[in-house]
């Protein structure tokens, strides 16, 4: 990301939060803008500690191998400076997966490193407080936008400081940026400058999970090289809970318990630890018992997943882009938001490079435009996985393209790897992360291969076949987005 001989776009960008996309996006910018201020909402901490902006913070965070890409290339080495603080390696440890259908264990083939979110924002903050033209803006709120006197664009923002009274105080930028996240007030700002803001699509989940923390005794740190992760995972026609057991620095041992559909696992210690009792298999909590606890379980609650459509407003004002969870949600379970936010950052980059090369008009459309492609596959995925729990609604402006198709498909499929070939279950995974498109098992073959090799996919094949009277190869278009139809 050396650009230094290569023309800058503009002076100054203003980020909205310090998020973990907030940084990317500074990062990102640090190529094609002078000068760079991040307005955080927060005091931040001296050390890698959650900070009361994020509350859900404390819970599981991690990249998939597409977003860990991603950051490596954005922060090169950012994983050595996790090392530095105690965070743990998942290189041949042991994964044990439980489903359904029954077990897959095996050693975890990569090196990848497993953190808690406070570690991450602290290595990654660390690294943009360094480049020279980021600053930072603590404790103070943006609390609405600077237009131009017609409001096709936005020249700066209006902030207040959080610890004193007193004046608003305008500050001017070429760019805004909101990664401002879950409270994002995007759409009211807006709306209040006279543009029309489409309604965004809703994934009604009422998913709650709850987190507690343990130490490892010294006598027992052996388990931190044996284990990598266990993941139970919830069965919906039993309406069972998720739960996950991982490792993050310094011999601390998290587990989590999920569900979606308004059935909120308990934060009480007691009630806590009989649900990790009842689990499937007892195989977590003899862990847990061996373990000291240091914190009681906190609880988080996820009402709705939503979808900003900004890409389809018919007026955009310029120098005004949004990325990561002010744009899109998801379902924190297939830990999929830090890697969006990651493609997201990569998409940002491309579209600035191609503007400085060839200026277009309406670049940050063509932006919003490039973020909801990136955006598209996960939510896609979420509402296919969610939908299958009871009492979990959509709520969109456009129907979900292949939903019902897509949660037998993806079942059989899980049920194949699963039982008889380890290749597929690696695959439904690799799809499930991000780390390959879903076209991969999404192509008429595949679909084919499937669905052909049981007799309940047998029936599934044949009554698509019936009903559309056209070969796969041209159902599959008809149902599903257009990123899962086409070749691979």
């Amino acid at each position: 990301m050396d650009n230094t001989n290569e023309a800058l776009l503009g002076g100054k960008a203003i980020i909205i939060g310090g998020s973990v996309a907030g940084l990317m996006t500074a990062k990102v910018l640090s190529a094609f803008y002078r000068e760079i201020l991040i307005v955080e909402k927060d005091v931040l901490p001296d050390q890698p500690v959650n900070r009361t902006g994020t509350p859900h913070g404390f819970h599981p965070h991690r990249f998939t191998n597409r977003g860990k890409m991603i950051t490596e290339r954005l922060f090169p080495g950012y994983e050595q400076d996790l090392l530095a603080l105690g965070a743990p390696s998942s290189f041949q440890k042991t994964v044990h997966n439980m489903n359904q259908y029954g077990s897959v264990v095996g050693k975890y083939p990569r090196n990848d490193i497993k953190f808690s979110r406070a570690a991450l924002e602290w290595v990654l903050r660390r690294r943009v407080q360094e480049l020279p033209q980021v600053h930072f803006l603590t404790n103070h709120d943006v609390i609405e936008l600077a237009a131009a006197p017609d409001s096709s664009a936005v020249t700066g923002v209006k902030i207040r400081n959080r610890a004193q009274g007193g004046m608003d105080i305008r500050m001017a930028a070429d760019l805004v940026v909101d990664t401002s996240g879950r409270q994002s007030k995007l759409a009211a700002w807006l709306e209040q400058l006279g543009y029309a803001v489409p309604t965004p699509d809703l994934l009604k989940v009422s998913i709650g999970y709850s987190t507690r923390r343990y130490q490892v005794p010294k006598h027992l740190h052996h388990l931190c090289e044996e284990w990598d992760v266990i993941n139970i995972a919830g069965q919906p026609a039993n309406g069972t809970y998720t739960g996950v057991f991982s490792f993050i620095e310094n011999h601390v041992a998290e587990m989590v318990l999920y569900r979606p559909g308004g059935q909120y696992p308990p934060t009480d210690a007691e009630a806590f630890e009989r649900c990790v009792e009842r689990l499937p298999t007892p195989i977590i909590a003899e862990i847990l018992q061996q373990l000291e606890p240091i914190t009681s379980p906190r609880g988080y609650r996820v009402e709705a997943l939503y979808r900003h459509h900004y890409e389809q407003m018919s007026k955009w004002p310029k120098g005004l882009l949004v990325l990561g969870d002010a744009y899109c949600i998801f379902d924190p379970i297939f830990g999929q938001g830090m890697t969006v936010a990651a493609l997201e950052a990569e998409a940002l980059e491309s579209c600035l490079k191609e503007q400085r090369n060839e200026p277009a008009a309406d670049f940050e459309r063509q932006v919003l435009h490039q973020i909801q492609t990136v955006i598209e596959p996960a939510w896609w995925l979420n509402c296919a996985n969610d939908l299958q729990w009871e009492d979990v609604e959509y709520e969109g402006t456009e129907p979900l393209q292949g939903v019902a198709l897509a949660r037998k498909y993806m079942a059989l499929l899980l049920k194949q790897g699963t039982l008889a070939d380890p290749k597929l279950f690696g695959l439904y995974w690799a799809v499930n992360t991000l780390s390959v498109s879903p076209r991969e098992i999404w192509n008429p073959v595949m679909v084919e291969a499937v669905l052909s090799s049981t007799e309940e996919g047998k029936q599934i094949l044949q009554e698509l076949l019936q009903l559309f009277d056209q070969p796969l190869r041209e159902i599959l278009p008809q149902l599903l987005p257009s990123f899962a139809c086409e070749a691979v």
